[in-house]
């Protein structure tokens, strides 16, 4: 549901105004002046904000610029009774999405503010697809030596069609090396297919990798490509080849050196033109000597070795790669996150086991769970706090700690009096629902 803040110092005309927006089945705040609507504007998330320009309190303008400081992607309307073409075009240069003058129809307001929240939903389909692109082309993120010696690597090696194992731990970012090899390569614009060996079942192995015939088995109702085919003249990349099974090591190792195999049930042979990028977080020469992955296929791989360093080894790209992430979630919440000098040493000082998916995943909560635009030490996860040492004590003075100590037994009470029912506790609490499971996500309250 849409939210929008009214701010209107008339009183007939607020009501009015209001009742026709929520007959759509909006979410509306009323206020009388400036100062109040900037009270709702730091507690919660609105998509538009609908002004006077003239209104008690801070004015319209004033509010304008606050709401692009502090909300860039919170849309507002300025109306005003003494508008002119000057203030329309003043309005619009500072920022705001639309400017209609009074008096005015509300079927006409309701046309404008349909048309702007429509353009914030095509905004953010825009914006995942975009970051869905970026995930799948994304470029490793960081100004250290680590860094920079492996994107002079990745532009050395990807013109060849030289096989490439990219090696390190889980969460270091081998995918998007690989992809990076795939985008700088003369494979650029053919496909570039990812298999994940430890993803796919032993028994459906061979026929992802292959592809089978029509009855090549039970359940087997019509010919399928396999992974192979389907990179014919781009780049595969198999993530996890570790987790390989023994018995499909022998065929791939006849891919990689005839550039041909059979299907799945299939007699014909099929020649492809596909260049191989492997991947893996485990030890693949300790593998060999255990017997557990083939040595042929181990020296075929090792052509060209890449090792991703983790995170705890690059800590000069923990600041970089925390400020790329808030901005990326800062996008997606409409909310301009910033982070605290103290909450960001907290980040840097811890080892990371996840790596930089483990940041990503921490900036990700932290930004939600967050109570200010600005993230606290507090609002890190508690098993980094305590890794780092830094563990609140009982007898802290922390103001913010002792606030969500108080926050999270209201919390409880309201819950408890309403025998768990979220909606009722939300409006005896006197916030939305979603703020209700993000603050009883935040202090683990399974009620």
């Amino acid at each position: 549901m849409a939210r929008i803040l009214l701010a209107e110092d008339d009183e007939i005309m607020r009501i009015t105004i209001k009742d026709r927006l929520e007959k759509n089945k909006w979410h509306v705040d009323a206020v009388p002046n400036g100062t109040e609507a900037v009270e709702l504007l730091r507690k919660g998330n609105y998509h538009l904000v609908i002004s006077d320009i003239r209104i008690p309190g801070f004015d319209g303008w004033q509010l304008l610029k606050f709401i692009r400081q502090s909300s860039p992607y919170t849309d507002i309307i300025m109306m005003t009774a003494y508008g002119s073409v000057d203030d329309a075009i003043e309005s619009l240069k500072k920022g705001a999405a639309d400017y209609i003058l009074k008096p005015f129809n509300t079927d006409d307001l309701i046309i404008r503010v349909s048309r702007i929240l429509e353009m914030q939903t095509i905004k953010a389909r825009c914006t995942s697809l975009e970051e869905n692109c970026r995930e799948i082309h994304a470029d490793l993120i960081g100004d250290s030596k680590e860094i920079a010696r492996i994107h002079s690597l990745i532009s050395q090696v990807a013109p060849t069609d030289s096989t490439v194992l990219i090696l390190g731990e889980s969460g270091t970012g081998k995918e998007l090396v690989a992809s990076s090899i795939h985008q700088q390569s003369k494979r650029a614009n053919k496909p570039f297919v990812r298999l994940n060996c430890a993803a796919i079942p032993e028994g459906l192995m061979e026929s992802e990798l292959f592809g089978h015939e029509k009855g090549a088995f039970t359940g087997a109702h019509a010919r399928k490509l396999g992974k192979f085919e389907m990179a014919d003249g781009g780049t595969m990349l198999l993530d996890e080849i570790g987790e390989l099974p023994m018995s499909l090591q022998a065929k791939l190792l006849r891919v990689l050196q005839e550039s041909m195999y059979e299907r799945v049930g299939g007699t014909g042979t099929i020649s492809i033109d596909v260049r191989i990028l492997c991947s893996t977080s485990k030890n693949l020469e300790q593998a060999v000597e255990n017997g557990g992955f083939r040595q042929d296929l181990f020296y075929r791989l090792n052509v060209i070795p890449m090792r991703l360093p983790p995170l705890r080894e690059r800590r000069d790209d923990i600041p970089v790669l925390t400020r790329h992430f808030l901005h990326e979630f800062s996008v997606k919440r409409g909310i301009a996150m910033e982070i605290s000098q103290e909450a960001m040493q907290c980040l840097i000082d811890y080892s990371y086991p996840g790596n930089v998916r483990e940041l990503k995943n921490i900036i990700e909560r932290a930004s939600v769970l967050a109570p200010e635009p600005v993230i606290k030490p507090t609002d890190l996860p508690a098993d980094l706090l305590e890794a780092n040492g830094r563990k609140v004590t009982e007898d802290s003075f922390s103001l913010s700690d002792a606030v969500a100590k108080a926050e999270k037994q209201l919390l409880v009470k309201a819950l408890s009096h309403t025998n768990g029912k979220r909606a009722e506790a939300a409006e005896l609490l006197g916030i939305s629902r979603k703020n209700l499971w993000e603050k009883m996500k935040q202090y683990e309250i399974s009620m």
